[in-house]
Order: C-alpha cells, then structure tokens, then sequence
C-alpha cells in the first residue's frame, strides 16, 4: 500500500496545481467546461468544446498476476466541430516486473484515435471511435506489433443520471498460438452528481476473445470538481475472474491547455 501512495501522492499534487497553468485570461465564467472521459472504462459519444486542447493524466497502480504494475496514462483531445475530433493517448511512464525479477521502465505504446459523434438531442447520443496502437514501447513493455480497433457507444441521460455504453473489436497484431486475432469487449458506466462538487461513477466492463477466455471487472469512483474547468477523480477496480488483473488504484485530473480557436 506505501507503494501505491507513493506513486499516486504527485498525480493529487498536480491536479491541485493544473489551475495556475491556464492562461490569464480565460475567464471561467465563459470558457467552456472539461469534458471528462476518464476514469472510466467507458468513453461518452460527446466530444469537448470545439478549438479546446484537453489534457488527462492519472496515475494508476495495478496488481496482476505478474506483479505490480505502475502507470501514467494521459490522453490529449481536440474536437474540430461538435462531430469530429482526434485523440491522442497512451502511458508516459511504465513501471512494471521483468522476467528476472527486476522492474523495467519506460514508455508505453502511443493510441490514436479518430472520433465521429452523433448528436440526437440534448440527451442523447451515438459515437464512433476508429484507432490504431503505434508500437511505441520497447519490447519488454509492450509487444511491438499495432493493434486496430473501432468502438461504438451510446451515451444517454435519465435525469441528473448519465449513462456511457460501449461495444468495440480490437485487431491484436501479436497473439499467442491458438488464440483468436479479434477481441471483443464491452463496458456500461453510470454517473450520478451527489453534491456541488462530487459525483460518483460505477462500471462494469469485460472482454473476451476465443481461445483467451473473458474478462470482467468493477469499477467505482469519485470525482471532484474545484471548478468547470478542473475535474479531479480517484478510485478502484476489481476483477471479477481470473482473467482479469486482481485490483488497481487510480486518481487523476482533467484540464485544458488552450483554447486554439
């Protein structure tokens, strides 16, 4: 538990600075809100505002079968209309166990993603990602082979409570022998505001892909938000089978870096 501490302890600390990092001149009272998409599983239909460069990093510890494992994952987002956008994400720093028993250390793979969203109404919503994982992790973190995936989603308020459905299938450029190539995964999040400032989010999220068997997990979570344009999260997640990694831990914040239009 120490470790985890220690490596969650600078994410809090940099979510209570990423204020003083916004421009002068923004005025809160007419700047656009962040659009969270962590710390989810689940990502909504909704894209940011139009022109607004967004920023998510958290830092997430995660007990496996292997061992520990420490991350850094971020993700950039840009919108260029209410319908289109781009995101780019991955993990800036990986810590996790070698096969001789020391920790290796480095960066992780590299995710673009390019964004559709289908507005219905002011409740309701479709999405439709298409990404690509650029190998950029040496070999002993990641397994040097892209990965391609399309997600759909559909995002749906029932009052105060928001709802993010995802469905999606991953080409793995790198399999094991007698396993499948395509994996499949899903994943629900609920939302809810409990007070000003707070809200709460609850998941269930799984994948399968033949020959590997299925995966699920729980996911539950606090999010606090300073002001419109600082979200700070922090949580937990539990595997529900073998096949899932055993817990994590996670915190993190969302922030924008400029307005560029």
């Amino acid at each position: 538990m120490k470790r985890v501490v220690n490596f969650l302890a600078p994410l809090m600390l940099m979510a209570m600075l990423a204020p003083s990092a916004r421009a002068a001149d923004v005025d809160d009272d007419v700047a656009p809100p962040v659009t969270p998409y962590r710390p989810s599983v689940s990502t909504p239909a909704q894209l940011p505002a139009p022109g607004q460069l967004e920023l998510e990093l958290g830092g997430l510890s995660a007990r496996t079968t292997d061992g520990q494992r420490g991350s850094l994952p971020y993700t950039l987002k840009l919108a260029f209309s209410e319908e289109w956008g781009v995101l780019l994400g991955g993990e800036a720093l990986v810590t996790q166990p070698n096969d001789d028993g020391s920790r290796g250390r480095g960066l992780g793979d590299t995710q673009l993603v390019l964004k559709r969203a289908f507005l219905i109404d002011s409740e309701t919503a479709f999405g439709l990602e298409l990404g690509a994982k650029v190998p950029t992790a040496k070999d002993s973190i990641g397994n040097g082979r892209a990965d391609y995936s399309v997600n759909t989603i559909y995002s749906k308020d029932y009052g105060q409570l928001h709802m993010d459905a995802n469905l999606n299938a991953t080409r793995l450029g790198a399999v094991d022998a007698g396993t499948g190539r395509v994996q499949a995964g899903w994943s629900m999040s609920f939302s809810l505001p409990v007070a000003a400032r707070w809200g709460a989010t609850g998941e269930l999220s799984g994948a399968r892909r033949a020959g590997a068997g299925s995966s699920a997990q729980l996911l539950v979570a606090a999010s606090y938000n300073p002001s419109k344009r600082l979200a700070i999260d922090f949580g937990v997640a539990k595997g529900l089978n073998r096949a899932a990694q055993d817990w994590s831990v996670f915190s993190g914040f969302v922030v924008p870096l400029a307005r560029l239009w």
